[in-house]
């Protein structure tokens, strides 16, 4: 069947939203296999260590670009149509949000898309997490948050009514980006060989970086035979947790590629920790655990809008197309949760030696 027949029988919104579940049955099978996640790679890097978490990271983060550059050079997709490279981004709000995502995913322990793995497994510290997290995207999206993040975001924004290419802006060939992401492969590799990472983790690993490719290529080819606009998007967990959160609680809300993702993502990952035995019902270890969660959830969700997009969505997604935001929106993740695990885990661990 190909796509016009499908939009013809199902139309184009549930279409966009089973593209969603798609992707998100993907990443949710990988990322909870590969054990993949920024925030546990940020702590051990910080801790002097270069480790299987890093390995994994940048194996992910390097696949992500390989594949989506790929498809962009054989004309699946393109990246400059992307919604996030398309409108102005902002500098001021990838920094700030950038710290305040970092350190929230330090303190949570997991950043919003890792969260919502493990609460398809049955940690409930994740469960909780995941919707203080929601519930503040939502309300920094058009809630009382809303303001202030649009005065942070104005701070600083991007020139020429755009995002920034960085490519472009560095006067360097679309293939540039390619060749970038096989470097790091290489070293995500090497590392892997150190840490005698197992195959199945690697494939994994990397089939995280190909589900972020996957909604890419998805949304792209939808947007171009669709009647009604579409934005061409990838995986990411701010404005879809929030989004979602709303279609259950809004009646008047509507299918698009965010309601199919979030559901994929925890099906997925149910399904994977199902089969390898990993159901397990978890709870929060103390008070102290649980007021930094809480804490953490309020940040990831406030920094991670004002950011334009969490780990994933700023972190890899938009990262793979290059956009100027999201790297800088990454870069400060890294020092936010670093510093948070310098100031605050480290002497914790430390007292309790």
């Amino acid at each position: 069947m190909d796509l016009v027949t499908l939009i013809d029988r199902i139309g184009e919104a549930p279409t966009a939203a089973l593209f969603g579940l798609l992707t998100g049955t993907a990443f949710g099978i990988a990322a909870q296999r590969s054990r993949f996640c920024l925030r546990a790679a940020t702590v051990e890097f910080s801790r002097g260590q270069m480790g299987d978490k890093v390995a994994v990271w940048l194996l992910t983060f390097s696949t992500a670009l390989v594949w989506v550059q790929s498809a962009q050079l054989l004309g699946l997709m393109d990246g400059a149509d992307a919604r996030m490279m398309a409108v102005p981004g902002s500098w001021s709000g990838a920094i700030l949000g950038g710290l305040m995502f970092g350190a929230g995913m330090v303190l949570a322990r997991g950043c919003s898309g890792r969260l919502l793995v493990l609460a398809a497994t049955g940690n409930l510290r994740s469960v909780v997490s995941g919707l203080i997290f929601a519930v503040v995207a939502q309300m920094s999206l058009s809630g009382i948050l809303s303001p202030l993040r649009d005065r942070l975001a104005a701070l600083w924004i991007t020139s020429g009514g755009r995002n920034m290419d960085l490519l472009a802006a560095l006067g360097l060939p679309q293939v540039a980006g390619l060749g970038l992401g096989l470097a790091i492969a290489v070293l995500a590799l090497v590392l892997s060989y150190r840490n005698r990472i197992g195959i199945a983790r690697l494939i994994f690993a990397s089939g995280v970086g190909f589900a972020v490719a996957m909604g890419w290529v998805l949304t792209y080819a939808l947007s171009q035979v669709a009647f009604d606009p579409v934005q061409i998007e990838s995986a990411t967990f701010t404005g879809p947790s929030a989004h979602t959160l709303m279609f259950f609680l809004d009646r008047n809300s509507v299918l698009e590629f965010d309601i199919g993702l979030v559901p994929g993502v925890f099906l997925g990952a149910m399904i994977a920790a199902g089969l390898a035995g990993e159901m397990k019902l978890q709870a929060f270890d103390g008070p102290v655990t649980m007021r930094k969660a809480m804490i953490g959830a309020v940040l990831m969700g406030f920094g991670g809008m004002l950011a334009g997009g969490c780990a994933i969505g700023a972190g890899v997604t938009g990262g793979s197309i290059f956009v100027g935001t999201a790297w800088c929106a990454l870069v400060f993740m890294w020092i936010g949760a670093m510093a948070t695990d310098y100031l605050i885990d480290q002497p914790a661990r430390a007292a309790m030696a």
